[in-house]
């Protein structure tokens, strides 16, 4: 089954709605509690977005809150642009929650530990040959 334009839209709305907020709570938090760029900021955002996408999440299947529509504009949409980890934290959750503990397990490890080597390899490849001052 293919994806359409409306529902590409309704993401792609979502997501630049999330990078906003996300982007104006990280930033306020840290100009609030630490006069800069901290870790608060971010971990501000992402426990927000793991409530917020569990409570919506769990609304909507107990109690039919969202429509496929809107579950595409404010789930993947505007929590997406919110946070990822919102989603990756659900992920795991709902696998858990359907007994796969070895695949969560899986899910958490892997990504974390693939995730951290990723940025570690990347920074290593933006320095490789650059001069120090």
């Amino acid at each position: 089954m293919a994806f359409s334009w409306l529902q590409l839209l309704l993401v792609g709305v979502g997501g630049g709605v999330g990078s906003i907020a996300r982007y104006t709570l990280s930033f306020s938090v840290n100009q609030a509690v630490a006069g800069g760029h901290s870790p608060l900021g971010t971990a501000v955002v992402n426990i927000t977005g793991c409530f917020a996408i569990g409570l919506l999440a769990g609304l909507t299947e107990t109690r039919a809150l969202l429509s496929p529509e809107m579950r595409l504009l404010v789930l993947t949409g505007l929590l997406g642009g919110f946070t990822t980890f919102s989603t990756f934290e659900y992920e795991t959750f709902a696998l858990l929650r359907d007994g796969q503990a070895m695949r969560a397990l899986a899910n958490v490890t892997g990504q974390f530990l693939i995730g951290l080597a990723a940025v570690a390899l990347g920074y290593a490849l933006a320095h490789l040959g650059a001069r120090t001052a």
